[in-house]
């Protein structure tokens, strides 16, 4: 599967942006997916992900409350809703897709080495 994650800018802060994630290759929907995003200097940290039909999500604690995840199966795309954004919020944000793990597996991820597939980013930068 590609994926193809775009939306990203430059925005004020409390303001807000969507970011896109588009698959080919492959249906989204065999996928649970997530979104990460990386500042210069930093390591990788988890945003949210969600489950293979959009039943469950999770956030990472800096963006709880302020951040939806969100699917379109049938359009094979996956969101990412950023509102009242903040200058801590600046970095390349990845979207990531990995394999079904089977019915007793974690109907979400948190760690980037469960996932198997990864977009190229897309950069956010928000201004104080």
């Amino acid at each position: 599967v590609q994926l193809q994650a775009s939306g990203g800018g430059l925005v004020q802060a409390g303001g807000s942006l969507r970011l896109s994630c588009a698959s080919s290759g492959r249906t989204l929907s065999d996928f649970g997916m997530g979104w990460f995003r990386q500042a210069p200097g930093k390591e990788r940290e988890f945003v949210a992900a969600i489950s293979w039909r959009g039943t469950f999500t999770e956030y990472g604690d800096s963006v709880q409350g302020r951040f939806s995840i969100s699917r379109d199966n049938a359009k094979n795309t996956l969101y990412l809703q950023m509102n009242n954004l903040k200058p801590g919020d600046t970095a390349v944000y990845y979207c990531a897709a990995r394999e079904w793990s089977g019915p007793t597996g974690p109907v979400t991820a948190t760690d980037q080495f469960d996932y198997d597939y990864w977009g190229q980013g897309t950069q956010v930068t928000v201004s104080s």
